[in-house]
Order: C-alpha cells, then sequence, then structure tokens
C-alpha cells in the first residue's frame, strides 16, 4: 500500500511537495521530468542524498538522506522510498557521503560521514546498519576565531587503495571561511579501540566571498574533486592530497546558473567519461557537463544542456549508473526537494534528454 501511494505522489506531480512549497519558492516547470518514486517525508528538512550500492544485490541498495534541524537526523531509505532506518538527535545534520572498504581494525566495512553543524564535527556511521563509530563525532575547522568558521555544511569523500591499506579522506566544507583554504581534508582511521577518528593532512581551495560552499562531489576514479562556490561556479581540484593540492584545475558553470550551484553529482558511462550534473537551484534544473572535459583539455567542462525536473529548489543531489533493478536499469538521480522528501529519477529519462541535444549537434 505504501509503495503505491508514493509512485502515487510521484506521477501526480509531486503533490506532496508542491502543497509543502511556499509562495516565495520557485515551482516547477508543468513540463519538468516527473521522478519514478517520492520518499516519504521527514519531520524538518531533506538536505542531502547518498546511495550505498548493496554488495551482492543492487535491488536493496539504500539511499542515506538528511534531514536537517537543531534535533535532526538522518534516514534509511529503500528503493520503493520507504524509510527503514534512522538516527535521531543529532545537531542539524547536513550533507552526507559514503566510502567503501574502509579499514576498521581487521575489517574492511562500508560507511557514510555526515556533518553535523552544530556540534562542529563529523560523524561516522557503519552501513547498511547506521551504527555509530566515532564516539560522538570528530571535531572539524578547530581553533578557528570566527565561529561560523568551524560550522560544517558540505562533506565528500575520496578513497586511494597503497600498498598496505585503503586510505580514506573526508573532504569538508562549511558556513562561511577565507577567500583561500576554505576546505578541509581529513584522513580517517581507525584506533586501537576500533573508534574512527580524522587527522587533518591539508586545506586548500579558493572561494569567490559571494556566498558559501556546501556542495562537494569526488570523482573516486579520476581523483577530483569539485565543489560548489555558490553564485560563483564550479571548482576543480585535485582530491589526492599527496599530488599538487592548491592548483585549482577548471572553475566552470559561471554564467550558467539562474542563482545558486548546488548539489553536484557524477554519472559515469566509462572509465573516463560520463557526466558532472551541478543543480541549478532556482531554475528547478540541472546543469549537465561533460565529465570527461574536451578534446582540447580534461579540465574544459562546457555546458552540454539542462533538463527541467520536478524538485522545488533542489539542495544535494546523487547519481549511481549502477544497475538497480526493473525501475531502475540504467541507474538513478536522487534529489533532495522543498517539502521535506527526496525525489528518486530513472536515468534513462535524463539520458533521453541528453541524447537530443548531442544528435542535434552532429
Amino acid at each position: 500500500m505504501k509503495t503505491l501511494l508514493y509512485k502515487f505522489l510521484a506521477f501526480g506531480f509531486v503533490i506532496t511537495t508542491l502543497i509543502a512549497c511556499k509562495d516565495n519558492l520557485n515551482k516547477p516547470d508543468l513540463n519538468a521530468l516527473k521522478p519514478t518514486i517520492v520518499t516519504e517525508q521527514t519531520p524538518n528538512d531533506t538536505d542531502d542524498p547518498a546511495i550505498w550500492i548493496h554488495p551482492t544485490d543492487p535491488s536493496q541498495s539504500l539511499v542515506i538522506g538528511t534531514d536537517k534541524d537543531v534535533d535532526g537526523g538522518i534516514y534509511a531509505y529503500n528503493l520503493e522510498g520507504e524509510i527503514v532506518n534512522k538516527v535521531l538527535n543529532l545537531k542539524r545534520p547536513n550533507n552526507v557521503d559514503i566510502a567503501y572498504g574502509f579499514a576498521y581494525g581487521d575489517q574492511k566495512i562500508d560507511i557514510a560521514v555526515v556533518s553535523e553543524r552544530k556540534a562542529n564535527s563529523i560523524r561516522v556511521f557503519r552501513l547498511p546498519d547506521l551504527l555509530p563509530i566515532d564516539n560522538g563525532g570528530i571535531k572539524v575547522f578547530e581553533n578557528e576565531i570566527e565561529k561560523e568558521h568551524d560550522e560544517p555544511m558540505g562533506v565528500a569523500l575520496y578513497s586511494k587503495d597503497t600498498d598496505s591499506v585503503r586510505k580514506t579522506y573526508a573532504i569538508v566544507g562549511r558556513k562561511s571561511g577565507p577567500l583561500e583554504n576554505y576546505l578541509w581534508q581529513y584522513e580517517l582511521y581507525t584506533d586501537n579501540d576500533t573508534i574512527v577518528k580524522g587527522n587533518k593532512v591539508r586545506s586548500f581551495g579558493t572561494y569567490s566571498g559571494k556566498k558559501e560552499i556546501e556542495a562537494i562531489a569526488v570523482d573516486n576514479e579520476l581523483g577530483y574533486v569539485y565543489y560548489a562556490d555558490e553564485t560563483a561556479g564550479v571548482r576543480k581540484y585535485y582530491a589526492d592530497p599527496s599530488l599538487d593540492n592548491n592548483t585549482e584545475l577548471s572553475f566552470f558553470a559561471q554564467n550558467d546558473a539562474q542563482r545558486d550551484h548546488e548539489g553536484i553529482a557524477i554519472y559515469k558511462t566509462g572509465k573516463s567519461t560520463g557526466y558532472v550534473l551541478v543543480s541549478d537551484q532556482q531554475a528547478n534544473k540541472f546543469l549537465i557537463y561533460p565529465r570527461e572535459g574536451s578534446l582540447e583539455s580534461k579540465h574544459d567542462h562546457k555546458l552540454i544542456t539542462s533538463v527541467s525536473v520536478s524538485t522545488i529548489e533542489c539542495d544535494g543531489a546523487e547519481l549511481t549508473h549502477v544497475n538497480l533493478g526493473k525501475q531502475f536499469p540504467s541507474g538513478m538521480l536522487v534529489a533532495m526537494t522543498n517539502g521535506k522528501a527526496f525525489q528518486y529519477y530513472d536515468w534513462r529519462l535524463i539520458q533521453d534528454e541528453i541524447d537530443k541535444v548531442l544528435s542535434s549537434v552532429k
């Protein structure tokens, strides 16, 4: 019964979300793509999703999403949009990302890392059971003089295989910060008591000073980190702290968004090919760029097209190319929407829009 209700809401012009839309928010275009699934609502305000792929049965994968409030939580949804688990009483959880094969004692586990803004911390949870394994959190941006400079917002994880172990790093953004070295990167590790801790390994990243930096995404295979300098554009750096870590590789999407550049997500069509999607928040669209860059430069990301969706002012988003079953055989886009929910989109709908543009320029 629940599943039928969610599908009805999704195809009925996303009724639940539209009811929650305030007059001062931009409503979706009537011809916008419609989601396959709209999730159950949370009590407060959804913000950012991540997708955990089940190791043996992708149809049992989960979406992990934040519900941001001073008494908020993180939620696990199945692929039908039902809430199947949650952790409450977090102090304004903001963004979330997932890493696989994290070295936890003598085990390798999957983890979700969440920014807990009002605790000035990042939190680490084991997947899929959402068990906290950080003894209450890892403090970030310590010793910053201005209070707003130590409130974490965005977080993205980068993993790197070495000869002995897989290293996992958290790249963290904040509500406000300096014009240089806005992001801090922490190596996550497990101590002798199997508590996850973090060690700062670098600070990097230019900031325009215009608004804030929240959305961060890592292309783990290619080794890049992208982040949205809201109202300014999207910046690209190396994710590996051992490389030339203060050189900006690209600054794109500067003139493509109506106002705020928000959630960033990566769709992979091959080892180095695919798309980088950026939420054009006030336009209720996703801007689509080539993951591989151009023939002239792999860091040249020119707009391919934009796709209108039924989200209302989307903050966070996540993508996977993995076959998740009959509803999402080519993967799916998960996007936050105003209305305390997330929307799941069949990737094939988005790919169709991209193909129309690409075929017209051949």
